[in-house]
């Protein structure tokens, strides 16, 4: 990315950034004017009210309808750029089961910080206002569920899980296939690019969708949506600094440096990932920060971040697992232990398969959302907020990218600056 086009890109985000605060706070507005005219009007309740709501579920709709082939297309994608064989056998092995642990890590310390916490229970929703709630599948059929039988049902369906297991072994069998599977990889990263865009296009519409969710969303609650949402970003932000200041920090201890010297190195691409909340657009920032600052090599640089951007989203893990609890807690489902481990089982993966772009991150909570069997009509809550959350999350997935990378390369012997 040329440094023109980079301000241009950050421009753009930030101007979106802006488009959805205003979406989101007139939404509230709107909704707390309403909602108390609503069943003295004829006009707002029989018009209105039902066109913002159609909009609203339009945008979830164009959310929903980019999941399958942006995850698939992604992991594909991220999974080949591995290289040759042996380079997937070792470094490949080493950089995937640390991408891996640091994921599964970070989904605990969401689950322990939204169970202890519990922000969704200030939602205060009416004991009258119900939703479907699909009832979560026994924990050993899920994780037999796991695998497909029939990789075509389960994208026609749209079950996340089999579409990101399958894409794990397309990518791998396009590594292992030599030239041929080569060729196939790099058409899947162009098909993962243009869906990119379409992503890009539909957050366009992201400030009316967004007042729309929201706004009707104040109009059925009232004034008790605005209590948990300081809470949940309190939450969510604690959780990326847990992570960071012990996980991260453990880890470059492991390799002889200081946290401080880690964090001051990747101060360009953290600020960069909190701006523009997007991996993929903070991708030549993190390189060349773990390049000239840490001294990491080519090589390893270049097969570890870039896998990193697509495949390890720790932020988005502990995002993902707490807004999926808080979601539940909000509309009083019960949090029993099958619910617990679809949200883990559902986050991990969809975490893994999220696109480094802005937006990604409400497309996973939907997917997760219908995994673990949870109202997906919670996503209009975490909808408004999702631009703060996500650059706290972008932040660490970045950070995680380059901390992995700091570990294979001195496992590799490589030497680092000092």
């Amino acid at each position: 990315m040329s440094k023109n086009n980079y301000y241009v890109h950050t421009s753009r985000n930030s101007s979106l950034l802006l488009k959805i605060s205003i979406g989101f706070f007139l939404g509230i507005i709107f909704g707390f004017i309403v909602g108390p005219m609503l069943p003295n009007s004829p006009i707002l309740s029989g018009y209105v009210m039902p066109i913002i709501e159609v909009v609203g579920k339009i945008f979830l709709r164009l959310l929903t309808m980019l999941i399958v082939p942006l995850v698939f297309a992604s992991l594909v994608a991220g999974v080949a750029s591995i290289g040759d064989a042996k380079t997937l056998g070792r470094i490949g092995a080493k950089t995937l089961f640390l991408y891996i642990t640091t994921t599964v890590i970070a989904l605990f310390i969401g689950l322990a910080l939204v169970n202890v916490f519990k922000p969704g229970l200030l939602m205060k929703i009416p004991d009258n206002i119900h939703f479907a709630v699909a009832e979560p599948e026994p924990v050993a059929d899920m994780i037999l569920n796991i695998f497909p039988t029939n990789p075509l049902a389960a994208m026609v369906s749209a079950n996340m899980m089999q579409i990101i297991v399958f894409a794990f072994f397309f990518g791998i069998a396009c590594v292992i296939a030599g030239e041929p599977g080569r060729k196939i990889a790099e058409a899947f990263s162009y098909v993962a690019r243009v869906m990119y865009s379409i992503t890009r296009i539909v957050m366009i519409f992201a400030p009316y969708g967004i007042f729309a969710l929201i706004s009707d969303t104040a109009v059925k609650f009232g004034i008790f949506i605005l209590a948990p949402f300081a809470s949940l970003i309190l939450v969510v932000y604690a959780g990326c600094f847990v992570h960071a200041l012990f996980v991260y920090s453990a880890m470059v201890a492991g390799c002889r440096r200081s946290p401080l010297w880690f964090f001051k190195g990747i101060r360009e691409a953290g600020i960069t990932a909190f701006v523009t909340r997007s991996s993929a657009a903070t991708l030549p920032v993190t390189l060349a920060n773990v390049r000239e600052n840490f001294g990491i090599s080519e090589g390893i640089s270049s097969f570890v971040i870039p896998l990193g951007a697509t495949i390890n989203m720790d932020g988005t893990a502990i995002y993902l697992a707490i807004c999926s609890l808080f979601v539940a807690q909000a509309f009083n489902v019960p949090i029993t232990f099958n619910v617990q481990v679809g949200v883990a089982i559902a986050t991990i993966l969809s975490s893994i398969g999220a696109a480094g772009v802005p937006g990604a991150g409400l497309i996973m909570l939907t997917t997760v959302l219908t995994s673990a069997g949870l109202p997906v009509e919670g996503v209009a809550l975490v909808a408004g907020i999702d631009v703060i959350l996500s650059a706290a999350r972008t932040f660490l997935n970045v950070a995680g990218d380059a901390a992995v990378c700091v570990v294979v390369a001195s496992s590799e012997g490589e030497l680092l600056t000092k």
